[in-house]
């Protein structure tokens, strides 16, 4: 059959025509949630791990199953037994979460101890006595979590140049809230105090965490940081800090922290009077904690 140019023009055109009156596809959005659990077996070949984990408020009920890591690196670090953090990271569309992965995956507990490094974590629990630790804040001013005894302290970790909106970003956001709510109560305002420390002490400096402080409360460069300090240990005292609050870091790609989450309510006495491992405590939980301490 011969086709001539007005033909072939014809039938483009028509093509054109079909394909501009179909509906656009709208890109699948990433979702991100925390999941914690322990490391059942591993699959080098498939890349993936075979994982016992706990509930995940608002996704998936506890349950055992395969994810996918997307660095299969991370398959010669981790050993069945090993109790993990990490986020799992997928798409939706109308039939649900599909394409679901494991990244940011952190060693919170070996489960032997001749893995190297040999590092213990320690659980925060309720009537633990938090350490003395010091800490640089955002004024260039060392100072220390016993200053702090006669106050309610709820105490944090994040590092300001975290990706992750439900990692980093949410507990600033949390803490935001909590501070507002606080300020509301003048009595109660006087008796409690918020810290946010960061594990990346190299790049978050005073001056950072100035801007970032000044940011996260909406104050900017009027910011007095009075109720709110934002700091970070020294290099030195870094891991001795992560390790008693159960923070596990491990350094990623494009100078990224892999990490899990620690936020603790610190008594007036410097005892633990809660403790939250992940992203999903609420707002009005901490605060009820707080002010119920402080009054």
């Amino acid at each position: 059959m011969l086709w001539s140019k007005r033909s072939a023009a014809v039938l483009l055109l028509s093509l054109g025509m079909l394909g501009g009156c179909r509906k656009p596809t709208a890109p699948m959005k990433t979702e991100s949630h925390a999941v914690h659990g322990k490391v059942v077996s591993l699959d080098k070949s498939s890349s993936e791990i075979m994982l016992d984990h706990e509930t995940i408020p608002g996704f998936m009920e506890a349950m055992t199953m395969p994810y996918r890591v997307d660095d299969p690196a991370v398959l010669g670090e981790v050993h069945p037994g090993d109790r993990i953090s990490a986020t799992i990271l997928s798409e939706r569309d109308d039939a649900g979460p599909k394409n679901l992965r494991l990244h940011d995956v952190v060693i919170v507990g070996q489960a032997k101890p001749d893995y190297l490094p040999p590092v213990v974590y320690h659980t925060p629990k309720v009537g633990d006595t938090v350490p003395d630790f010091k800490l640089l804040n955002q004024s260039g001013k060392t100072i220390s979590l016993a200053q702090f005894r006669g106050k309610v302290v709820a105490l944090t970790f994040i590092y300001t140049r975290c990706q992750l909106a439900d990692y980093c970003p949410r507990m600033s956001r949390n803490f935001a809230e909590i501070d507002a709510a606080l300020a509301k109560n003048p009595s109660v305002y006087a008796k409690t105090h918020l810290l946010s420390v960061s594990f990346d002490p190299k790049y978050d400096t005073p001056a950072v965490l100035r801007s970032y402080g000044g940011g996260v409360t909406g104050k900017y460069t009027k910011e007095d940081f009075a109720h709110w300090d934002f700091a970070a240990p020294p290099q030195s005292e870094l891991l001795d800090v992560e390790k008693w609050f159960g923070v596990g870091v491990t350094p990623g790609n494009n100078n990224s922290l892999a990490h899990s989450l620690s936020t603790v309510i610190v008594g007036a006495d410097g005892k633990v009077l809660a403790f939250y491992p992940s992203n999903d405590w609420q707002v009005k939980d901490a605060l009820a904690v707080i002010e119920s301490a402080a009054k």
